[in-house]
């Protein structure tokens, strides 16, 4: 019964979506990485005219791509490269790049967060590391300055590389060192200033070379794990990672801090040796988590959730460097034709107001539920 209803809310909620337009907290990354991509002028009006996408987070603060989501009410995240993040220590640095990059967009341009680099932890590099919290900081202070602390959010996105431990979930937690030198007081501080913890989830990176693992990954038929500590059985890893970070932030006290995936996705081509790089994987994973992020299930931890989730990512990037997958991320070919389809596109016709008994039908599934 349980697993009919949820397979009743994986068709229902999405469909939903597509007719009502109602918001779906469902982001792309789009990258520019390549030679062949079209102007932003024309992925922004493909993005609002075409999609039900309505969150995009860029890899910098493009003016370009900043003006060309002017007045189309799409949430947009900036991204201050790990490169710069020193600078922003300085809060004379700090307040010239959001006067110049945030507050001379804002008037046209809803810019709801600023990312203070990306994956920071993994770079291992000491000077980018120490820097991070103060970094955000002193970012958040020349927002208060400018009056823009209630507009624009400030975060970082982390790769689950922050966990020593993971599995199962309930041993999540954070690496010693990184723990309660950076992460303790990022967690308190983010909760502070009402912002989310932002992590990159990706279970095509925790496969093994079998069909078990990549059910599990896909959300596809699989016995489960059982974690004996809290009882919940695991169906998915998707819900098995969030969950461990949970675990990891509930240990330091900060499990009332929102979660956000800032990244997660699929390549559909690349080496042979890589397991499911194809495709129609590319395809179940990606149109799966949509489904499951957006039916208000949640993970065995924080059940009755939905989570805003950005796929990674708009295009594919033909001149990003390492193997050949990470070519191969994209939603979109550069003529906007999807590469799969996962629900992502808006109808082609328009609709009315669906009949009573529809909207009742999801009324009764959703308080059974």
């Amino acid at each position: 019964m349980i697993m009919a209803l949820k397979t009743l809310i994986y068709v229902i909620v999405p469909l939903i979506i597509r007719i009502l337009g109602v918001e779906s907290n469902i982001g792309v990354n789009y990258g520019v990485n390549a030679d062949n991509l079209p102007p932003p002028k024309e992925v922004a009006k493909f993005l609002v005219n075409s999609t039900i996408i309505n969150h995009v987070r860029i890899f910098d603060a493009n003016p370009d791509i900043l003006q060309a989501f002017a007045h189309t009410r799409v949430n947009i995240t900036v991204t201050i490269p790990n490169i710069i993040i020193p600078l922003f220590t300085n809060f004379t640095f700090a307040q010239q790049w959001v006067k110049t990059n945030i507050s001379s967009h804002l008037h046209s341009t809803n810019i709801k967060c600023i990312l203070v680099g990306n994956e920071v932890l993994a770079t291992a590099n000491k000077l980018l590391i120490t820097n991070l919290v103060p970094a955000m900081e002193t970012l958040y202070t020349a927002l208060v300055v400018e009056s823009l602390e209630r507009e624009v959010q400030v975060s970082t996105p982390h790769s689950l590389g922050i966990l020593s431990s993971s599995n199962p979930p309930s041993t999540g937690r954070f690496r010693q060192g990184y723990d309660v030198h950076v992460l303790w007081p990022l967690l308190s501080f983010l909760r502070v200033i009402g912002s989310p913890f932002m992590v990159n989830p990706y279970p095509f990176f925790d496969i093994d070379s079998n069909d078990t693992d990549l059910n599990y990954a896909l959300f596809g038929p699989n016995s489960g794990v059982f974690d004996e500590y809290t009882g919940k059985n695991y169906t998915n890893m998707f819900d098995a990672q969030l969950d461990a970070v949970f675990c990891a932030m509930k240990k330091f006290g900060y499990d009332d801090v929102d979660i956000v995936i800032a990244e997660t996705g699929w390549p559909s081509q690349g080496e042979s040796d890589y397991v499911g790089v194809d495709l129609r994987t590319a395809a179940t994973y990606n149109g799966n988590v949509v489904r499951h992020v957006t039916s208000g299930l949640g993970t065995p931890l924080m059940p009755n959730r939905t989570f805003e989730t950005y796929l990674f990512a708009l295009f594919d990037e033909n001149l990003k460097m390492g193997p050949a997958y990470e070519r191969h991320f994209g939603l979109f070919s550069p003529n906007f034709v999807p590469i799969y389809d996962i629900g992502l596109l808006r109808p082609n016709m328009a609709y009315s107001a669906p009949p009573n008994g529809f909207l009742c039908f999801f009324m009764i599934i959703t308080i059974i539920c």
